[in-house]
């Protein structure tokens, strides 16, 4: 049977210690500083008026803007750099602007060599029939590919900018996710159900035909985009998320873009080295003509339509 230890003793034991230590209530290693918890300051107005206005006096001091010298040189510094990069930059672009041709003049390159190639070779050469998505997806794919990166960073900067922590945001949207939804409105529910498939099957349609009439990637993506906003207005975020997401998102605009690049990388290597190109043009005005024009409008169509969604879902929600 084990005796009782006084109180004395148990205190000077290495199980009280640790115990002690455990709890918060001493640190062995503070020389018996205890740890318990302190209780919050609470400071009277008349304390902190004058804390604030010994930090004023401390400020004025020790950091005084107006009397020292090396502030003062670094801002009249700051200024005489400033006013001098201004007057450069004006003079250089005044000298850039005074070596243009003249605006309108007929002997321009402008005005002849470059729409008369469009037109006169534009058919011949990229094998498109809308002149329009042959200019922009072969004569000037490079610009096109820095619009459609372009439309992505926006992307990605708005989901950086507007989403939410969704870990501590989780329990108060799963409690009041319905503020984010619709009612359950009858009459534009069955409007969506109506139109939204022919919109999709529209925005399909001006895409895959951008090289054989009006239309192209730019303007089939803002339909199928419309689209997906009409569906989402309609049935809400629940619904919507079960086939489009922000992961669905990301992964389908990285593999555009990516499809984008190698294949515009393909284009550009082989006509800098007047390489012949193993991409058949196809038959003008069949489906499957144009080279890698049809391609590149599938990837523009892409990005373009995961972007207005994205920017519409992010703007609404937050945390998308």
């Amino acid at each position: 049977m084990s005796r009782k230890v006084p109180e004395e003793e148990y205190q000077k034991t290495v199980s009280c210690r640790l115990k002690r230590w455990l709890e918060g209530a001493e640190d062995p290693f503070a020389e018996g500083m205890e740890m318990g918890r302190q209780e919050p300051v609470t400071e009277s107005p008349e304390a902190k008026e004058r804390r604030e206005e010994d930090e004023k006096q401390l400020r004025q001091r020790v950091y005084d803007l107006e009397n020292n010298v090396e502030i003062r040189i670094f801002r009249r510094f700051y200024r005489v750099f400033s006013v001098g990069f201004c007057i450069f930059l004006v003079v250089m672009l005044l000298a850039a602007v005074s070596d243009l041709p003249v605006f309108g003049h007929p002997e321009n390159p402008v005005n002849n060599q470059v729409a008369e190639r469009y037109i006169e070779n534009g058919l011949q050469e990229t094998g498109a029939v809308n002149i329009v998505t042959g200019m922009i997806l072969d004569y000037r794919a490079f610009d096109t590919l820095g619009e459609s990166h372009v439309l992505f960073a926006a992307a990605c900067t708005v989901l950086i900018l507007l989403r939410t922590d969704k870990k501590k945001e989780q329990a108060e949207d799963e409690d009041n996710d319905r503020r984010y939804e619709p009612k359950n409105d009858v009459i534009l529910q069955t409007v969506a159900r109506v139109l939204v498939p022919p919109i999709f099957i529209f925005g399909i349609y001006i895409i895959l035909a951008g090289h054989l009439g009006p239309g192209g990637g730019f303007s089939g993506g803002a339909v199928i985009g419309a689209g997906l906003i009409l569906y989402l207005n309609a049935f809400g975020f629940a619904r919507t998320e079960k086939f489009f997401t922000a992961k669905t998102f990301r992964r389908v605009s990285f593999c555009a873009l990516a499809c984008y690049s190698l294949a515009k990388s393909y284009s550009f290597y082989t006509g800098a080295n007047h390489i012949e190109s193993i991409v058949p043009l196809g038959t003008p005005g069949a489906i499957l003509s144009s080279g890698l024009i049809l391609l590149l409008n599938i990837c523009v169509g892409v990005v373009v339509a995961g972007t207005m969604y994205t920017f519409y879902a992010m703007f609404r929600k937050g945390n998308y």
